[in-house]
């Protein structure tokens, strides 16, 4: 099979993969647009290969490391699916309270990425907890092309209300100090938009490329926003300037970081969408904006 490079595909392809992945197309359609792509040594194998998430090589911090405890808990979701289950991570070398942070997946449940981005956070001094959202159907498949097609059977009102029964959960937590953040990317980055909107003690929440409130709901928000874009995900770029509107009028504190030259997705480092470059500096940002706004009040 032919050994592709992020540079050897074009945008058109990543905006193709953008489509499929949010739900626009299927994957029949995903397959056949791809194909006219396959040229020359590029094969559609190949192609498909490239363009899937690849969660072997990948992960950054082990689920087996020993600086962590970490484990599935199961928590209650009386407004949402019920029984919901989450990765619950923290460092094993901490003797007082946590700050914590909420860790929310994308369109596709609770996968490896996911997971692992919880262990990577909780390795910066928080208790966190990652929960899946497909636990009411069985939980994540296993891949992420079943993982959407799960998700797509549930309400995204009725999966902001698990991660609502999620901060509460963390804020009682034994181990936590009560103050909570939530990050989010793509489906979410919406909840935690969402999160700020419901939860007034929110102490901070940071959307990677996720959509936008409504104006009326932005109007709610007290919660200290960062919000993290892809300079080419024009998509979901498009509903900033009227949410900042509000948020500067209504004086919350927020940022808003856009990375040049990437794509959504950009975060996760299982697909090709991902930048290491921005990648990094983004989870610089947002582990350096929790520790400013999940002080001990």
């Amino acid at each position: 099979m032919t050994k592709i490079t992020k540079e050897d595909i074009s945008q058109e392809v990543f905006d193709l993969y953008d489509d499929y992945a949010h739900n626009k197309i299927d994957r029949r359609a995903f397959v056949e647009k791809l194909s006219l792509f396959a040229v020359g040594t590029l094969t559609l194998p190949s192609l498909l290969s490239f363009m899937s998430p690849n969660y072997v090589d990948t992960l950054l911090v082990s689920p087996n490391d020993p600086r962590l405890k970490t484990g599935f808990i199961t928590y209650d979701s009386p407004k949402g699916g019920g029984a919901i289950k989450g990765l619950l991570s923290q460092p094993v070398a901490s003797k007082k309270k946590l700050p914590g942070i909420i860790v929310v997946h994308e369109n596709r449940g609770l996968n490896p990425y996911i997971e692992d981005v919880g262990r990577r956070a909780a390795l910066d001094g928080f208790i966190t907890l990652a929960p899946d959202a497909l636990s009411p159907l069985g939980g994540y498949p296993g891949n992420d092309d079943a993982g959407r097609e799960l998700q797509k059977k549930r309400t995204r009102d009725e999966m902001l209300e698990d991660f609502i029964a999620a901060y509460n959960y963390l804020k009682n937590h034994k181990d936590c100090n009560g103050q909570i953040g939530v990050v989010g990317f793509c489906f979410g980055g919406w909840i935690a938009n969402m999160m700020a909107v419901k939860i007034p003690t929110l102490q901070a929440a940071v959307p990677y490329y996720g959509g936008q409130p409504t104006a009326a709901e932005a109007e709610l928000i007290k919660t200290p926003i960062m919000a993290q874009y892809a300079r080419l995900d024009t998509r979901v770029n498009e509903g900033w300037p009227a949410y900042e509107a509000i948020l500067q009028k209504n004086k919350v504190p927020h940022t808003a970081h856009f990375y040049e030259g990437v794509n959504h997705g950009f975060h996760n480092n299982t697909t090709p969408r991902y930048d290491e470059k921005a990648a990094t500096l983004s989870w610089e940002r947002t582990i350096a904006f929790f520790k400013q706004e999940l002080k001990k009040k």
